[in-house]
């Protein structure tokens, strides 16, 4: 069963259960291009701009109240989630994201004259773009549904996580604080250092992280509402922009604000390009920290075995008993993904040309995407990998004892050359250094066991 909506194209048959009308139509036929939706949370976003438009419109008089209302409650169902069925259309469609506007103006608009009394779907009483889109533009409603949606994700979901999955480490961290072992450079074995400070570098590592997505959300709180087609802010009273961002913070409680410069927010992306860098940031950090433990974790008998990972399930289909470090190659995986998705942020956000850049649904599209893997990422490796972590403080001693490298603390005592010639002896001759610095001569036994002791060999200005 289908109805019959117009646009300025023409007629067109709309199916009858959709609150949708002819634009939305048109798109899902002109671009049925993948499986990717345009993401629920840009939706909802623009909802929220709908709803806070008609607030503003309806305070200077440019909307009847009736109507301001109308939009409103229709609006606050499709914030809810009420109508996400309702909202098809691919992210691969106009650049400047104009059809997913209009199914937003249409739904609004089809929900509200149902709601009016009237049959789902047209124009009357609530009118799409003269009513639920007035003082707007595509051009300046998607870039700030993006910063919305973005800001949002960032502020609700990955922040938090990031702070899980640290405090995480720093219990860990905290707990073998003194549990020293074979500290190691070039994948080689160096100076003594404590698994609990090697866990601090990844604590560190993601402040490093969050502090960088931090700085840049300032600019991503900047919203292009206001600008309407070309930044002018034609078709717009004067001090919408400023007033619809004051009444978008206030709805979601968010630091949002009205850009400085309308022309800049809808012609360029750099903000959105700079909190894609600072994601990159993270996803290189948990890379790291992934790469690390499956690294200490190798063996459980032919690898360096220093710590157990969690055994969450069966690893191989073949080999019986067989654990592998799947939440270390899940994590891995992801930042992979993240790095990728930066790099198309990248290439989207340089191909502005003249007043907009009209690649807008893909660069929201990775964006949520690194956001959101970045968040379910940090959560899934704090709750079945480094919650339960577990130190081989036996394998750790052996392979301390065995170190090589233990032989730097006595270069303030005999010089680096023989410390050198005491390591090539150890190694060459499979002795211990103690046995190689003896049988060399260089010092004595009672110098030796005074001046190699790893537990001073942790911070700086500690030799006998």
């Amino acid at each position: 069963m289908s109805r019959t909506e117009t646009d300025s194209i023409g007629p067109i048959d709309v199916p009858e259960d959709a609150y949708w009308g002819a634009q939305t139509q048109r798109s899902r036929i002109n671009f049925a291009i993948g499986e990717e939706r345009m993401p629920i949370a840009v939706i909802h976003a623009l909802a929220l701009i709908k709803k806070a438009a008609a607030r503003v419109n309806d305070r200077i008089g440019e909307l009847p109240p009736d109507t301001a209302r109308l939009i409103e409650q229709a609006a606050d169902e499709v914030i809810a989630g009420q109508h996400d069925e309702q909202f098809p259309l691919m992210v691969w469609q106009t650049g400047s994201g104009t059809q997913s506007n209009m199914n937003v103006n249409e739904v609004i608009a089809g929900r509200a004259n149902e709601l009016a009394g009237n049959a789902r779907g047209g124009k009357s009483p609530v009118h799409p773009n003269d009513h639920v889109n007035r003082a707007q533009s595509s051009n300046d409603c998607f870039p700030s549904a993006m910063h919305i949606a973005a800001v949002g994700a960032v502020h609700n979901d990955l922040l938090p996580a990031i702070d899980e999955l640290s405090q995480a480490l720093a219990d860990q961290a905290a707990r073998h604080a003194r549990l020293v072992k074979t500290g190691r450079t070039h994948m080689m074995d160096a100076t003594p250092i404590t698994f609990g400070q090697e866990l601090s570098a990844y604590v560190a590592q993601l402040g490093h992280a969050e502090q960088a997505i931090r700085a840049a959300l300032t600019a991503v709180c900047e919203l292009a509402q206001g600008g309407t087609a070309v930044g002018t802010g034609l078709n717009s009273p004067p001090g919408f922009g400023e007033a619809i961002a004051a009444e978008l913070a206030a709805l979601s409680g968010l630091p949002l604000r009205s850009a400085p410069n309308k022309f800049a927010a809808l012609a360029g992306h750099e903000p959105l390009a700079a909190l894609s860098g600072a994601l990159k940031t993270l996803a290189i950090a948990l890379m790291k920290i992934a790469n690390d433990l499956r690294l200490l974790g190798s063996g459980p008998r032919a690898g360096l075995a220093e710590v157990r990972l969690p055994a969450n399930e069966p690893g191989s289909s073949i080999m019986p008993g067989k654990v592998n470090p799947t939440q270390c190659e899940a994590l891995s995986m992801l930042a992979c993904q993240v790095l990728g998705n930066d790099v198309t942020i990248g290439f989207a956000a340089s191909q502005g040309h003249l007043q907009l850049n009209v690649y807008k649904p893909v660069i929201i599209h990775n964006l949520l995407q690194s956001t959101r893997l970045l968040a379910d990422g940090c959560r899934n490796f704090k709750e079945h990998c480094i919650v339960g972590l577990q130190a081989d403080a036996q394998r750790m001693a052996e392979h301390l004892e065995r170190g090589l490298m233990l032989v730097t603390a006595l270069n303030p005592h005999i010089g680096y050359d023989k410390a050198a010639e005491i390591a090539k002896k150890a190694y060459q001759d499979g002795t211990t250094l103690r046995e190689a610095a003896l049988a060399l001569g260089h010092l004595s036994a009672e110098q030796f066991d005074a001046w190699v002791r790893p537990e001073t060999m942790l911070e700086a200005g500690h030799h006998d």
